[in-house]
């Protein structure tokens, strides 16, 4: 199997990001983007998918949390679809839900080269620290656009902090077990022959 990991860089005005995504990982993560939910959410992304991930984030945080968290976003989703190449040889789709005490969040992914989101849910507070919540969903969105990935997530429960977290390691299995490459198949799962173009 190809090294299946990339890094790339972003820098806007209001960003200053470098990541690097390796898929076929062991969970070791090395996260910084100064909003510390966030990060737990990163770190649990990588720990839960078996990526290994390192992010640095500098950000506009005096303004709030947007610009960084859609950036990085942004950024991952782009080293991911990097990282995966054709795409040749991998099982492509999944579905998994996973639970966190009241919360029950859901994801099926089919990383197919095709971006699109579906959004089913809302969470119950507004804020979780100096991390806004919906911004959950903005973040998937967003990496779903620059991955390449049709993603469809559902939440729900009566604790953000539990909501998001049970998305994250939704979308983290999910993410891992479609990903995961299939020794059976020769090319890109996919009738068309592709799943790059």
């Amino acid at each position: 199997m190809t090294d299946r990991a990339a890094t790339v860089t972003r820098e806007t005005g209001e960003t200053t990001i470098e990541c690097t995504f390796a898929v076929d990982g062991s969970g070791d993560a090395d996260v910084e983007t100064g909003i510390g939910f966030f990060d737990h959410m990163l770190t649990a992304l990588a720990k839960h998918g078996l990526f290994d991930l390192e992010v640095a984030c500098n950000g506009d945080l005096e303004i709030d949390d947007h610009h960084s968290v859609e950036d990085v976003a942004i950024v991952l989703g782009t080293a991911l679809d990097e990282a995966l190449g054709d795409r040749a040889g991998i099982v492509r789709y999944a579905d998994r839900r996973v639970p966190l005490d009241e919360a029950v969040a859901g994801a099926v992914v089919d990383v197919s080269g095709r971006p699109r989101f579906y959004f089913d849910g809302a969470f119950s507070q507004a804020q979780i620290g100096d991390f806004t919540s919906d911004m959950a969903r903005h973040f998937a969105e967003s990496l779903a656009m620059n991955a390449g990935l049709t993603l469809h997530l559902a939440v729900e429960g009566e604790n953000a902090h539990h909501e998001v977290e049970a998305l994250f390691k939704a979308l983290a299995r999910t993410l891992d077990n479609a990903t995961k490459i299939d020794d059976r198949r020769e090319g890109a799962p996919s009738t068309k022959g592709t799943l790059d173009e």
